[in-house]
């Protein structure tokens, strides 16, 4: 829990907003207060509106300049998990699938570059398959080495597991990288 007594509050920018249960989380975690967000199931836009009555709804990820965006300290989100959960059909992280919107998500950050990002989705998102278009001015064969990262690549060959994920069997990590900009991984 952060120090809230001398501090003001950190701004929060909310993606895949749903009704605000990530909202209310972070809010409470880090004292915080969500000043946008960005949502496009009208029903549920009108019910996070109702409680955030202050935080504008941004809309359609795919159509928001991020360089006319309010810099935010927390960036959240949890974007569609049914191409990446090990129940739904595994199609990856990719382009033109739902889990694909995850691209959006990482200009977001790359544009905005909060101090902090907070993203909820599954568990099958540790090891599902990812391809990131390239951008203008990204090395594609550094960021998409072989269009994933390599299958024999373990948790622990990629970094601290503080989860202790990798315990058990070698689970590649495949989709944890993707969509990153040269400044996070590459």
């Amino acid at each position: 829990m952060h120090d809230t007594t001398h501090s003001p509050r950190l701004r929060v920018g909310s993606l895949f907003s749903g009704y605000g249960g990530l909202d209310l989380a972070v809010e409470h975690a880090f004292n915080a207060q969500t000043i946008w967000s960005s949502e496009i199931n009208q029903p549920v836009a009108e019910l996070f509106a109702h409680h955030w009555p202050d935080a504008p709804n941004l809309g359609d990820i795919t159509a928001i300049d991020w360089n006319q965006v309010e810099p935010v300290d927390i960036l959240i989100g949890g974007f569609p998990c049914q191409d990446v959960s090990t129940a739904g059909k595994k199609a990856g992280l990719k382009p033109g699938t739902r889990s694909g919107l995850w691209s959006h998500m990482a200009e977001a950050i790359d544009a905005l570059q909060p101090e902090w990002v907070v993203i909820e989705n599954v568990r099958g998102l540790l090891s599902a398959t990812a391809i990131r278009l390239p951008t203008q001015g990204d090395n594609n064969e550094q960021c998409n080495p072989d269009l994933a990262t390599p299958a024999d690549a373990t948790l622990r060959d990629l970094g601290p597991d503080p989860w202790h994920l990798a315990d058990g069997a070698a689970r590649p990590l495949r989709a944890m990288g993707a969509g990153m900009s040269p400044s996070w991984l590459c």
